[in-house]
């Protein structure tokens, strides 16, 4: 049932929420078994915040444009209410109709590869492009690059294990700024909320929650992009799996996954084959700003070492452009050039026609 929280009935949903012991799907159960959330408070008999603390806390989010939604209310994202611990409440920064939009997740490595990278970036645009809303966790590698891409096309929304007014990894403010322009920034923790590696699970179910489908591009057997993929196949939603070379360990979870059935994705034509393509939206809600326009800013001081393994970690088995490259490392091309000379000597890159180079052995 769709209704509306007074203030008192809210901070009541926020002191029960931080009230220990009581996750989504108890505090689903207590209220559906007192009625009410201060009900609930009195019955539980435990301590929760005090009200005068959560008064506080939604003046300071109110002031920072940050909107607590409980999942009664109209705003809250329909498809994400449907699963069984959907958050009681969302705190949204942004738009927050945005996450009523026809969404798909993207997730991936964070350590991925510069074609994996470069992948998840082209199809994240397609499918912005088609009317879908990608929707990832603002981490390194495959989200940052998923956040990019859809920003290119259209809009894109960050779902955060943190408080949404944290930015975490700090390098990625500037695309958490460029997303909160058209989209949204969401987390179920309190603004100011700092990230633990406990978040980042229960941050994934929202991802999949979100969406419609769920996209792995690169990500190892242990990965949490496969636990999200097994959240979106609990949610009933569809999971997709970009394959990648068998010698490239980042490919195993993608791999695996279409091995048991997921749909593999070559192009954004895959996805649109199994969801169907949303109506697009008007074009004022296209973004003007092009990431492959923006200017690279070249380093020239980085460790020869440290940009070894930067070159290391972008590559895979297989074949780069060195122009990517020199785009990802943010290096000049003499200085790349040099570097690539040394690793082939080393035996740990391999040249290919084209000015294209290659990983040698397992990543």
């Amino acid at each position: 049932m769709i209704a509306s929280l007074s203030r008192d009935e809210l901070i009541d949903w926020l002191r029960l929420i931080g009230t220990e012991g009581v996750g989504p799907i108890t505090f689903k159960q207590l209220l559906a078994k007192h009625g009410s959330a201060r009900a609930a408070l009195a019955a539980v008999k435990k301590d929760a915040p005090e009200p005068d603390r959560i008064e506080r806390e939604l003046q300071t989010a109110a002031r920072e444009g940050i909107r607590a939604v409980p999942s009664c209310e109209a705003d809250y994202p329909d498809l994400l209410r449907q699963i069984d611990d959907a958050p009681p409440v969302l705190w949204v920064l942004g738009d927050v109709s945005v996450l009523n939009r026809p969404c798909i997740g993207m997730v991936g490595a964070r350590n991925a590869s510069l074609n994996g990278k470069k992948f998840a970036k082209k199809l994240a645009a397609d499918l912005a492009d088609a009317g879908f809303m990608v929707v990832s966790g603002l981490a390194r590698g495959i989200d940052g690059a998923a956040h990019e891409g859809a920003l290119s096309k259209g809009l894109t929304a960050a779902v955060v294990a943190s408080g949404v007014d944290v930015v975490y990894p700090p390098e990625h403010r500037t695309l958490y700024q460029k997303i909160l322009k058209s989209g949204a920034v969401v987390s179920e923790l309190s603004p100011a909320t700092e990230p633990q590696a406990g978040h980042f699970p229960r941050r994934n179910r929202i991802i999949s929650g979100l969406s419609k489908g769920v996209i792995v591009v690169e990500a190892t057997l242990k990965s949490g992009s496969l636990i999200t993929a097994r959240q979106a196949l609990d949610q009933g939603r569809e999971v997709f799996a970009v394959p990648g070379s068998p010698l490239d360990p980042r490919s195993e979870g993608p791999n695996s996954l279409i091995r048991d059935g997921a749909v593999l994705v070559r192009s954004v034509e895959d996805v649109l084959e199994a969801l169907g393509r949303p109506d697009k939206k008007d074009s004022s809600l296209m973004s003007i700003e092009n990431s492959d326009s923006q200017d690279i800013e070249i380093y020239t001081d980085i460790d020869p070492d440290t940009l070894k393994g930067q070159i290391l970690q972008a590559l895979g088995p297989t074949p780069v452009a060195v122009d990517e490259l020199v785009r990802q490392c943010q290096v000049s091309a003499p200085s790349l050039t040099t570097l690539l000379l040394e690793m082939e000597l080393e035996g740990t890159v391999e040249r290919y026609p084209g000015n294209r180079v290659a990983r040698v052995g397992k990543v």
